[in-house]
């Protein structure tokens, strides 16, 4: 690719790739990665590493990768859900001809792009690199996963915050990724330590093994923010997402991929996949969130704002804000739950679309409900609901 030496030839460029590349459609999504190959399938990828996730954006960079693959000989196929290509440094050299008249801003927020691939040019110079230890990853529909490079880069959206919980499809993720030994970040396949025990064990060089999972830890990819505290690494999943402000005790608490919070919040319980927490809310020690596969019916649970579940307590409904679960208590969709008259019209008030008779409901009919506080009755062990009292405040030097 030739050097450009303007930003009108640039812009140039870049139509110019979109208008004579057939079928050419911009990519919802793409990123450069390190990727960690297996020690005895050499070909198999384990784990890919993103230092700049696009979603939604910088559709020219998209179209320069697009066109220095093609330099290559390699034909981005539009049609498929996702692309993964491996680069070289003559790709990376056709990358930054391409960026010259953005190369004295390549450190500015708006160039990330770029000092990637100044950086990894750079290293490969220095260093030399393995081949296919670096890649490209296109994807173009937001389908199910196929591979390892289009899964990771879908959990760093998730993680990244630059979607949603529960906005993209991640079906296809367990099988997309294998399982392996995780050792000091890095992967490590299973059939390579079986392969190697004697040998391995017998020079001393076995490995210290953390923990083995599909899924590395969310601080082995993310930075968090900096009144975000995880006390214990093990906590938190890749693919969890951490709003601002929210601390995870150590102890009985953990976030699965697909579910964490919105806000400020105190997580000292369990928050299964799929399910999400707002802002303010005290996940109490020992609480656990229920996930879709865990009793729910395949309905994602969202605990509101301000609300406290209380220790050992067990959330199997959406909850509305400012609601209460008392601790050891456990409301799910069968749950049956008194509502006394007075206490009924109270939560109406604060329930405008609520057009409920009776005194006894299922949990499930209660769903998303604003202002409850479930509790049990400790003579009689009749679980009851309530007009919740109070708001549920953390304290703000905690965070």
């Amino acid at each position: 690719m030739q050097i450009i030496e303007t930003t009108d030839a640039f812009k140039a460029l870049i139509e110019d790739i979109k208008t004579t590349t057939p079928n050419y459609k911009d990519p919802l999504a793409f990123g450069i990665a390190r990727v960690d190959l297996g020690q005895l399938n050499v070909d198999k990828s384990l784990q890919a590493t993103y230092p700049v996730v696009n979603w939604d954006e910088n559709f020219g960079s998209a179209a320069i990768f697009i066109r220095a693959l093609q330099e290559q000989g390699v034909e981005v196929d539009f049609s498929q859900n996702e692309v993964v290509c491996n680069i070289n440094l003559q790709f990376l050299k056709d990358c930054l001809n391409a960026f010259t008249p953005y190369s004295d801003e390549a450190h500015g927020d708006a160039h990330k792009n770029i000092q990637v691939v100044s950086a990894l040019y750079s290293q490969i110079i220095n260093n030399g690199s393995l081949e296919g230890e670096f890649k490209v990853c296109f994807i173009f529909e937001d389908a199910p996963l196929e591979s390892v490079e289009a899964t990771y880069l879908k959990l760093y959206a998730i993680s990244l915050a630059k979607v949603g919980l529960r906005e993209i499809n991640l079906n296809g993720a367990f099988g997309a990724l294998p399982n392996v030994a995780w050792s000091n970040g890095q992967p490590i396949e299973l059939e390579y330590l079986r392969e190697f025990e004697i040998e391995l064990k017998l020079a001393n060089e076995f490995p210290h093994i953390d923990f083995v999972d599909k899924f590395p830890r969310f601080l082995q990819h993310i930075i968090p923010a900096d009144n975000t505290r995880i006390l214990d690494t093990s906590k938190v999943r890749f693919g969890a997402q951490l709003a601002a402000g929210t601390t995870v005790m150590p102890g009985a608490s953990y976030i699965n991929f697909n579910a964490g919070t919105t806000g400020v919040s105190m997580v000292e319980g369990r928050i299964s996949s799929s399910a999400i927490v707002g802002d303010g809310s005290d996940v109490g020690g020992g609480a656990s969130i229920l996930g879709v596969l865990s009793g729910t019916d395949g309905n994602p649970i969202s605990v509101g704002k301000n609300c406290l579940l209380g220790a050992n307590s067990v959330c199997g409904i959406p909850l509305g804000d400012g609601c209460i679960i008392d601790a050891g208590l456990a409301i799910l969709e069968g749950t049956k739950i008194a509502i006394y008259p007075e206490e009924l019209k109270k939560i109406m008030e604060v329930n405008t679309n609520m057009k409920m008779e009776g005194e006894v409901f299922k949990g499930k009919q209660l769903a998303g409900l604003y202002g409850i506080h479930y509790r049990q009755n400790s003579l009689t062990g009749e679980i009851t609901a309530s007009r919740s009292t109070r708001e549920i405040k953390l304290n703000a030097d905690l965070h």
